[in-house]
C-alpha cells in the first residue's frame, strides 16, 4: 500500500495510525438502521443485549493483547482520559494512603498536565530526569519514592524517541514501597511484549488510533484488587462499573477490539517491516553531514525514528518537505514554536532540538515511500543549507 499521488508520504505514524481496512470493514457493522446499531447498556430488547455481546468480545480481545482479564478493561474515549482517570482517580480515591506521585519530566502531555494539575489540588510530584536515551532507570525511581508515595505513571514506550523503559523493574520496585504502578502504554501495543499480570502493571492506558484502530476510543486496564480503588471523573449512568459512564461506541470499541487482535496476530511481521525500513531509511541518510540521532537505537521501538539536522531550522525544514507527513515531535504539542520538551528533557541542546524532525513507519509504509522520502529530505537539506551559506 503506497501513498495516493495527491496525498504526502505519511512518515507520522506515532501521530496516529490510518485504521486498517479490516478494522474498518467490522466498525461499518453496528451503524445504521439494518444493522446492529443499539445502545449496548439497553437490555430490555433482544438489539442491546447483541450490542453488548459485541462490546464484551472486543472487551475479551484488547484484554487477551495484554494478558488481562476482561473485566479489569474499562473503556475511555482515549489513552489521554486512561491517563486522567488513572492519574487523578487514583489520586483522589486513595488521599489517606499518600499524597504522593512521581512521573517523569518527559511523559505524554496527558500525564505531564495531569501531574501538574495534581499539585494544584495539593498532592506533590517528583519529577525524574531521565538519562539521554530516554529511560528511567530503577535507580532513579528507587531514589525518587517515599514512604508517602501512592502511585508512580511511568510511561513504556515514549512517544517522541521510542526509547522503551523496563516496565517490569520499574513495577516491582514501585511495588516495593507498597505504591500502586501506572503505565501510558499508547505506542506500545504490537512493538513490545504487554503482559500486565508478568510486568505487575496495576493501571494502564490503551488508545485504538496508535495501532490501527480508530479515534476517539481506548482504555484504560484497572487489575482487580481492593487496593485499587478509582474515583470516577464523569458520572452519569454508572457505566463501565462505575468509573466511566457513558453510552459506549459500538463500532469504535469494535474497531478498537479487531485493531488490538491484528497487532497481536502480525506483531513479528509487522516488527521486522519496520525496523528494515528504519534500517533503510538511516542508511540513506549516511553520507549526508550533520544529522544526530536523537531516538536511541537500541532498547527503542523501530518505528519511531528522532533526528536532528544542524545547521537547518526544523520548521524550515517542515515547510520544505510539504510532500512529506513528518512532526517536529508530539502531535499534542505541534502547535508549539518551542523546542520540544522530550528533547530538553534528555539534554539534547536547545539548536539542536529546534533542528530536530520526528519520522514514523508503519505497518504500510512501503520501501518505495522511504526511498522517495529520503530524496526530497536531501534535496531540502541541501536547498536550506545553500541558502544560509
Amino acid at each position: 500500500m503506497t501513498s495516493s499521488p495527491s496525498l504526502p508520504i505519511y512518515l507520522d505514524y506515532a501521530a496516529t495510525t490510518p485504521v486498517d481496512t479490516r478494522v474498518a470493514n467490522i466498525m461499518q457493522r453496528y451503524l445504521t438502521v439494518d444493522q446492529l446499531f443499539a445502545n449496548p447498556a439497553s437490555r430490555s430488547h433482544m438489539l442491546g443485549w447483541q450490542a453488548e455481546q459485541v462490546v464484551e468480545q472486543a472487551r475479551r480481545q484488547v484484554a487477551d493483547t495484554v494478558g488481562a482479564d476482561p473485566r479489569e478493561i474499562v473503556w475511555t474515549s482515549g489513552a489521554t482520559e486512561a491517563n486522567n482517570l488513572a492519574l487523578i482517580g487514583y489520586m483522589r480515591a486513595n488521599r489517606e494512603r499518600g499524597m504522593h506521585l512521581v512521573t517523569s519530566t518527559i511523559e505524554h502531555k496527558a500525564v505531564v498536565d495531569t501531574a501538574k494539575a495534581l499539585e494544584i489540588e495539593g498532592f506533590e510530584v517528583t519529577w525524574i530526569t531521565p538519562g539521554r536515551d530516554g529511560r528511567t532507570t530503577p535507580e532513579q525511581l528507587r531514589a525518587a519514592m517515599r514512604d508517602d508515595t501512592a502511585l508512580v505513571s511511568l510511561m513504556a514506550v515514549n512517544n517522541e524517541l521510542g526509547s522503551i523503559n523496563d516496565i517490569a523493574a520499574l513495577a516491582e520496585i514501585t511495588h516495593e514501597f507498597g505504591a500502586v504502578f501506572h503505565t501510558d502504554a499508547a505506542q506500545a501495543v504490537g512493538r513490545i511484549p504487554l503482559d500486565v499480570v508478568a510486568q505487575q502493571i496495576d493501571l494502564m492506558s490503551l488508545s485504538a488510533h496508535k495501532a490501527y484502530g480508530p479515534k476517539g476510543v481506548g482504555a484504560l486496564y484497572v487489575k482487580r484488587h481492593p487496593d485499587i480503588r478509582l474515583e470516577a471523573l464523569i458520572h452519569g449512568g454508572g457505566h463501565e462499573r462505575g468509573m466511566r459512564s457513558g453510552t459506549l461506541p459500538t463500532h469504535q470499541i469494535a474497531g478498537m477490539g479487531e485493531a488490538f487482535a491484528l497487532m497481536q496476530h502480525h506483531h513479528q511481521e509487522d516488527q521486522a517491516h519496520i525496523a528494515q525500513l528504519r534500517a533503510r531509511f538511516l542508511t540513506g541518510l549516511e553520507d549526508v553531514d550533520g544529522v544526530f540521532a536523537n531516538s536511541p537505537l537500541e532498547n527503542a521501538v523501530p518505528n519511531i525514528l528522532n533526528l536532528a539536522f544542524k545547521g537547518v531550522d526544523g520548521e524550515s525544514l517542515l515547510m520544505a518537505l510539504r510532500d512529506v507527513a513528518v512532526s517536529t515531535g508530539s502531535a499534542c504539542n505541534s502547535a508549539s514554536v518551542d523546542p520540544s520538551y522530550v528533547l530538553l528533557g534528555i539534554g539534547i541542546p536547545r539548536a539542536l532540538a529546534l533542528s530536530s524532525l520526528r519520522f514514523s513507519f508503519g505497518r504500510f509504509t512501503t520501501d518505495a515511500d522511504i526511498d522517495h522520502a529520503l530524496t526530497l529530505l536531501r534535496h531540502a537539506l541541501s536547498g536550506l543549507r545553500s541558502s544560509t551559506r
